[in-house]
């Protein structure tokens, strides 16, 4: 019997927070007046080519907002609006061997974004975000590469999602 007063005040802060519209479990930091979001196609300005990365991306970053937020996805004219710009696509080597020989690879995507907020505009935005995946030298990138793009997209859609909308 002794729990419920303390259950009680749980549910009491937990409503106070989720009421005042701005905070949301979810982790987002959307204004309660914000209801629509534009998501642009990603250009792509690198000079190595992976001819589906900017459909992936794009589309990744539009199923996040979907399942993430309750904002309406519109084609033009979002009270929010981010365009992408794919920036960098490289292999690097990162561990040479006593032989010179490199034994693991890295594949790097980088991005820039501007995130516009047109109803509040100190949360605008523009940001270049980076992020890579290691593979063995022992395997060609075209036999990794759609695995690789998959973890390399997921970490860059959560950096992107995390900056414009979740404000970390």
């Amino acid at each position: 019997m002794s729990k419920l007063p303390l259950i009680a005040f749980m549910a009491a802060c937990a409503l106070c927070v989720s009421a005042c519209g701005i905070y949301s479990f979810s982790g987002t930091s959307i204004q309660p007046d914000v209801n629509t979001i534009a998501i642009d196609f990603f250009e792509y300005t690198a000079t190595k080519v992976n001819p589906s990365l900017s459909n992936d991306i794009t589309e990744a970053l539009r199923e996040q907002f979907r399942k993430m937020t309750k904002l309406e996805q519109v084609e033009i004219d979002g009270d929010l609006h981010i365009e992408g710009t794919i920036t960098g696509y490289d292999v690097t080597a990162t561990a040479i061997t006593a032989n010179e020989v490199a034994s693991q690879n890295r594949l790097t995507v980088s991005a820039k974004i501007v995130f516009t907020n047109r109803l509040h505009e100190e949360d605008n935005l523009e940001k270049s975000f980076s992020q890579y995946a290691d593979f063995p030298s022992t395997q060609s990138l075209d036999a990794v590469e759609s695995t690789l793009c998959k973890e390399i997209i997921d970490k860059l859609v959560e950096d992107i999602f995390n900056s414009t909308v979740a404000q970390w």
